[in-house]
C-alpha cells in the first residue's frame, strides 16, 4: 500500500511534533540537572563557611572578667581550658608584661602605683579604663592555639579618712580584636588619665 501525499503530510507533521516534544523534554531535563548542580554547590558553599566560621570562634578567646573585692579580676572563657594568660601594660605604667596564673587574673598590685602617680594632683574620685594587652593561650585537640586582644580594665580613685587615695578595678571589657604592642600604647594615649 502506498501513502497517498496527504498522508505522508500527517505523518511528516506528527514526526516534527514528537522531535520537538523530545528537545522539550531534553531541556527541561537538562534545566533540572543544572538546578540540582547548583543547589549542591550552594549547600556546600554554606557548609564551608559554617565550618570557616566555627573553626574561628574556635581559635578567638572572649575573656570575662569578674571584680573581687576591687583588688583583682579573675578572668575567664567559657569556650576554652586556657593554659596561659600574659597581661602586658603600657609602657607609661612600666611596660611589663605579667603572667596571669594561676587564675587566670589581673592584680591591681600590678600598676596601681603608678595609675596614682599618673593620676596625682586632679580629684581624688576619678573613673577611667586602662587599656592592657592579653594574650591567651590553650589547646584544642594537639594545637596550641594563641588570642591577642586588647582589654580595658575599668578603675575608680577614692580619697582615704587619713589622707592619700586608694585605687580600685570596676570592671573588664573587651576593646579590641586587633591586639598588638602599637595598638595598646595608642589606646593609652586616647585613654589616659589627666591630673
Amino acid at each position: 500500500m502506498s501513502e497517498t501525499p496527504d498522508q505522508a503530510r500527517t505523518r511528516r507533521r506528527w514526526i516534527s511534533l514528537a522531535e520537538i516534544a523530545t528537545v522539550a523534554g531534553l531541556l527541561i531535563g537538562a534545566g533540572g540537572l543544572y538546578l540540582n548542580w547548583q543547589d549542591r554547590r550552594e549547600d556546600q558553599a554554606e557548609k564551608a563557611s559554617a565550618t570557616a566560621k566555627e573553626s574561628r570562634a574556635k581559635s578567638i578567646a572572649t575573656l570575662t572578667g569578674t571584680v573581687e573585692k576591687g583588688d583583682r579580676i579573675a578572668l575567664n572563657d567559657a569556650a576554652h581550658t586556657l593554659s596561659t594568660v600574659t597581661v602586658r601594660l603600657p609602657a607609661a605604667l612600666g611596660g611589663t608584661t605579667h603572667d596571669a596564673m594561676p587564675g587566670p587574673q589581673i592584680d591591681k598590685d600590678w600598676f596601681a602605683s603608678a595609675l596614682l602617680k599618673a593620676t596625682d594632683g586632679g580629684a581624688d574620685e576619678r573613673t577611667g579604663r586602662l587599656p592592657v594587652l592579653v594574650t591567651a593561650t590553650w589547646w584544642d585537640g594537639d594545637r596550641e592555639v594563641r588570642d591577642t586582644s586588647l582589654y580595658d580594665v575599668l578603675w575608680r580613685t577614692e580619697g582615704q579618712m587619713l589622707g592619700g587615695r586608694k585605687l580600685a578595678l570596676t570592671g573588664f571589657t573587651l576593646r579590641s580584636r586587633q591586639g598588638s604592642t602599637k595598638a595598646l600604647e595608642a589606646a593609652w594615649a586616647k585613654t589616659k588619665p589627666t591630673p
